[in-house]
């Protein structure tokens, strides 16, 4: 048994160490992946101020529909967007729809000079702290997310979308 020891005590080592770290592993990006907003559930809510210092918490615009855009200069399908989502904004607002668009933590000058160049009418909010955009678990940028008149998320749309993608998901959530 003397000359097997040596081996024996490294498999079983071995087998700990894998059934360890698959068991923390999987506890970890469970608990994460159950926080992510999913269609059919609620988003997260968030206080995010806009360019102007106005505060605006999501939970204030229930019973409207509502797009929540993040978004940044340097992601080239955002840029093609942001007009699209004001003719959209322009076209729609009066039906009570709602564009939060939220930047991801530029700095303002560059913020203010995007938002003038194109005459961005609707809400342009700054995410700072990073804290909104971790809590809807983005992983690229432009993600939109379209949330119904009750505060459920009727789809999630990672990437650009074309203004008549854009118009015919509005055309759906303000069926509601």
């Amino acid at each position: 048994m003397g000359k097997y020891r040596r081996p024996v005590q490294i498999v079983i080592l071995l087998a700990v160490l894998i059934v360890g770290g698959y068991a923390i592993g999987t506890s970890l990006f469970a608990a994460k992946e159950d926080g992510i907003p999913k269609v059919g559930g609620t988003p997260p809510d968030f206080t995010l101020v806009d360019l102007q210092g106005n505060t605006h918490q999501l939970s204030d615009y229930k019973g409207k529909a509502v797009v929540i855009n993040f978004w940044g200069t340097f992601c080239p399908p955002c840029v093609k967007e942001m007009p699209e989502f004001e003719r959209q904004f322009a076209k729609w607002k009066d039906e009570g729809l709602e564009i939060l668009a939220i930047n991801l933590s530029e700095d303002t000058l560059t913020v203010n000079n995007f938002v003038r160049r194109f005459e961005l009418n609707y809400p342009i909010l700054r995410d700072v702290n990073k804290k909104t955009e971790r809590s809807y678990g983005l992983r690229s940028y432009p993600t939109t997310f379209f949330v119904k008149p009750d505060g459920k998320i009727m789809e999630i749309k990672v990437g650009g979308m074309t203004e008549q993608d854009i118009d015919e998901r509005v055309i759906e959530l303000l069926k509601y």
